[in-house]
């Protein structure tokens, strides 16, 4: 196993360390991301990693960007160190595995998230207002239901403090109709098409969120795609809606957490030993099931 918090690759430009990766700019057009082994939950770094962690999420997120390559292009040029650029070579014991050498995108400051089941923030805004993003849902769904067609629930994109889901027409409000639109159908389009895969395998994808930008005037999906980070994974043998499900996802983390007195502000706690495994165990799983390969 391995743990990677911080990258450090010295005399190449660090441009920010995000929740989890670390970005380097390599030209003004090309960046180097590396998916470390942080973890954070209600947006709060914590201060225990996940070995491995940054791995996972790397090779699941090429796994679904190949996937999904006639739906959407992305940003990737390579994840392959061999192909780096020649001054990356030397860190290849912190970039193999866990990087990608990426165009700069131009971001849309939205969240696109997609929900074919109820649960997280969407089942507490139902609970309130029979609603999500202001979309009306049929009464008396439970926790945990399948909904009766996949939604599009947008969110703003917080650099700090918590995302926070918008109704569509604030969409349109911040990057127009003809946009909002496009990222809503593309949300949807990748949603069936991953769920519809993912399904065959054991696994319901519940929600997911997605990031796209523009490379060269073409829209494209950007950062990670369909992790357990990004996504919600439940089994399907043991799916059984009206409250919580088992997952393959971070949700363990956060349901531990919720047993602490912590207000849920920066430092994150440290996770005891048991809790860092059982994830790293989940994250893998999720890898092994989905795409048939070992990590």
């Amino acid at each position: 196993m391995s743990l990677l918090i911080e990258s450090h690759l010295p005399g190449v430009k660090l441009l920010r360390r995000g929740k989890v990766r670390d970005v380097y700019e390599i030209t003004p057009n090309q960046l180097l991301m590396v998916a470390t082994d942080r973890v954070s939950a209600f947006d709060v770094i914590l201060g225990s990693g996940i070995p491995d962690k940054g791995r996972v999420l790397t090779q699941l997120s090429l796994f679904w960007f190949e996937f999904l390559r006639d739906v959407v292009p992305n940003h990737v040029i390579s994840a392959d160190v061999n192909e780096f650029p020649e001054p990356l070579q030397q860190f290849r014991d912190q970039l193999e595995g866990r990087s990608m050498f990426i165009h700069l995108a131009k971001m849309v400051d939205v969240e696109c998230v997609a929900r074919g089941y109820l649960s997280g923030s969407g089942w507490k805004e139902y609970q309130q207002s029979g609603t999500i993003c202001g979309i009306p849902l049929p009464a008396g769904l439970r926790d945990g239901d399948r909904l009766p067609s996949p939604i599009f629930t947008p969110a703003t994109k917080a650099t700090t403090g918590h995302d926070e889901n918008i109704p569509f027409e604030h969409v349109v409000e911040t990057v127009g109709l003809k946009l909002a639109t496009q990222l809503r159908d593309l949300t949807l389009k990748i949603y069936d098409r991953a769920a519809a895969y993912a399904e065959t395998r054991g696994i319901i994808l519940a929600d997911t969120k997605f990031e796209f930008g523009y490379v060269d005037g073409r829209l494209v999906v950007a950062d990670e795609v369909l992790t357990s980070d990004s996504s919600r994974f439940w089994p399907r043998a043991t799916y059984k809606p009206g409250g919580p499900q088992p997952s393959y996802d971070k949700q363990y983390v956060r349901d531990y957490l919720e047993t602490l007195d912590w207000n849920k502000q920066a430092p994150g706690p440290e996770l005891p030993e048991e809790v860092v495994a059982k994830t790293r165990e989940k994250y893998v799983e999720a890898y092994r099931i989905l795409t048939g390969k070992k990590l």
